[in-house]
């Protein structure tokens, strides 16, 4: 199989100091668990969906049950309020939530068989939900999961702070990526599109096969947010791609046939002209190319079509071999000032290629 592509500097990593001060109501409430359930399958809970998903394995799940069974405290879960929709959307106590929910609907989804308790105390060991003693199944629908319900209050144009919660906060055991977050936190209409998007044939020629970190898809929002709102850019990188991603949740920038079609048409003339070596100073994709290089003939293809793709690989050739655009390409490329350099030089190159 063939390995995952590596990313020479896929975001400026930095911690830059968060901008201002949130203001954020929390609040704890009581849930029994068969509640729990009914609103997870009625969709009122939201529960992020990564290709990760499911990372417990039978036993810790199997002992998250009997801890209820047994009348054993669990610790509380974090939940944020959507202002827009009331869901809830899961912070922390994803693994929780999703074992309670399989165990009710009884299939492990690793293996697709029966949810059968196992590694637990033998009165309980080897059972599935529906074998339970009625009596088991009442206490289990009555325990209770204290649930800290979360909202921001102010800044109100955003909902920053749930990401930075959720970036420190989640305790799956392994740490999601920034793009991961955003889908869980700003999932819609535009992160469906991503998805999409990441299937086209061109882009997977160039990046290879599909990274189950998401961070293919974050290349394309990087572009996307840049080709848009690039002149209001402000680092860190990171930010930028948060506040991108909620503003355009339902894809209030444009459509979704427009982003679309900018990405995938620039897309496959890349592919089309360069080839699998695009986006590349030796033989890693870099991050700092890729957004420049699409900006800029994105740029070019909305004021018509391409005809000699020569010229066009020599400007490219010539681009990345050129000591000034290299310096901020390869370095800080973060920063304000190399952000707007470089997409400048790059546009530049291929604005009058005919």
């Amino acid at each position: 199989m063939q390995g995952e592509q590596e990313i020479d500097d896929l975001l400026d990593e930095t911690d830059d100091p968060i901008p201002f001060r949130y203001s954020i109501i929390s609040y704890g409430v009581d849930y029994p668990v068969d509640g729990l359930v009914k609103r997870i399958q009625m969709g009122d809970i939201a529960i992020p969906s990564f290709q990760r998903g499911f990372v417990w394995s039978l036993r810790e799940a199997s002992r998250f049950v009997e801890s209820l069974l047994l009348g054993l405290p669990v610790p509380s879960i974090f939940l944020s309020k959507e202002a827009d929709t009331e869901k809830l959307l899961v912070i922390d106590g994803q693994q929780r939530l999703l074992t309670l929910m399989h165990f009710h609907e009884g299939l492990w989804p690793i293996t697709q068989k029966a949810f059968a308790l196992k590694g637990i105390t033998p009165q309980y060991e080897g059972f599935t939900y529906k074998q339970l003693p009625s009596e088991a199944k009442r206490r289990l629908a009555d325990s209770i999961i204290h649930a800290i319900i979360v909202r921001q209050d102010q800044p109100s144009q955003d909902s920053s702070s749930i990401y930075h919660i959720f970036e420190r906060l989640n305790t799956s055991g392994v740490s999601l990526t920034p793009q991961e977050i955003r889908t869980a936190i700003y999932h819609g209409q535009f992160s469906q599109l991503l998805k999409a998007l990441n299937k086209n044939s061109s882009w997977r020629a160039i990046y290879g096969p599909p990274n189950r970190l998401m961070r293919d898809q974050e290349l394309i929002l990087r572009f996307l947010a840049l080709y848009y709102q690039g002149q209001s850019y402000s680092r860190p990188m990171k930010g930028f791609l948060n506040d991108f991603m909620s503003q355009n949740r339902h894809l209030e920038e444009a459509s979704a046939a427009e982003m679309g079609g900018k990405f995938s048409s620039t897309i496959d003339f890349v592919y089309s002209a360069i080839g699998k070596r695009a986006f590349k100073f030796s033989r890693v994709l870099n991050a700092a190319l890729f957004d420049s290089i699409m900006v800029g003939l994105a740029r070019r293809l909305a004021k018509g079509e391409i005809r000699n793709t020569t010229e066009v690989v020599k400007k490219y050739d010539d681009l990345i071999q050129s000591s000034e655009f290299r310096e901020v390409a390869e370095r800080s490329t973060a920063d304000e000032e190399n952000v707007s350099t470089r997409i400048a030089l790059a546009t530049q190159a291929f604005d009058q290629v005919q």
